[in-house]
């Protein structure tokens, strides 16, 4: 299967997301609702329908970006909020992307790549945040499938991609999953070192 930029807006034309809940996340609404800084400069990569760019516009947040190299899925984002800035709205691979951020946010991005590319995925994180920037979100800690997305793993996994850039915070069980994800996601806050 290759997971390139036409399978994944062949999955946004045809509406086949399922992992597509319709709304800012529970973990991740709790997460910005804690942020006072409205001006920090914040990203949401593999973003889709990016619901967290939507709250976080809807919140006064002024620096945020998302990037995804599905077109239809950035024309849906757009047409549902029209009131985000164009230049924000970022087509391109992820891993030739250039930038700098205070925060980037996960959710269902990392699931949704690869397996072989999660080293390189925590490169390319570090490499885009500032220094003592912050990589928030959740990544699924249950078996999922192995041969097509989203790709499940477990904390023993994932410590080794990210511990040679990252002070790990918090990576443990969310609390405030959505039921059909209770029990299967991590809550992940890491520090660029």
């Amino acid at each position: 299967m290759s997971l390139d930029k036409n399978f994944w807006d062949s999955r946004y034309k045809t509406n086949t997301i399922g992992w597509d809940i319709g709304y800012v996340s529970t973990p991740l609404k709790e997460y910005i609702d804690q942020l006072t800084d409205k001006n920090q400069k914040i990203l949401i990569p593999g973003a889709g329908n990016s619901y967290e760019a939507e709250y976080l516009h809807s919140q006064g947040f002024k620096n945020v970006f998302i990037l995804d190299f599905s077109k239809t899925a950035l024309q849906n984002f757009l047409s549902r909020v029209p009131s985000f800035p164009k230049n924000h709205i970022i087509l391109e691979n992820f891993f030739d992307f250039k930038g700098s951020f205070d925060l980037i946010i996960e959710q269902t991005f990392f699931c949704a790549l690869d397996p072989k590319l999660r080293p390189k995925y925590a490169q390319q994180m570090h490499q885009l945040l500032v220094d003592n920037g912050k990589l928030v979100g959740v990544l699924f800690c249950i078996e999922l499938n192995k041969d097509k997305p989203p790709f499940g793993g477990s904390k023993e996994e994932y410590l080794p991609y990210f511990e040679p850039y990252f002070h790990i915070k918090k990576m443990e069980p969310a609390y405030n999953s959505i039921p059909p994800r209770k029990d299967s996601e991590l809550f992940i806050t890491l520090v660029k070192k």
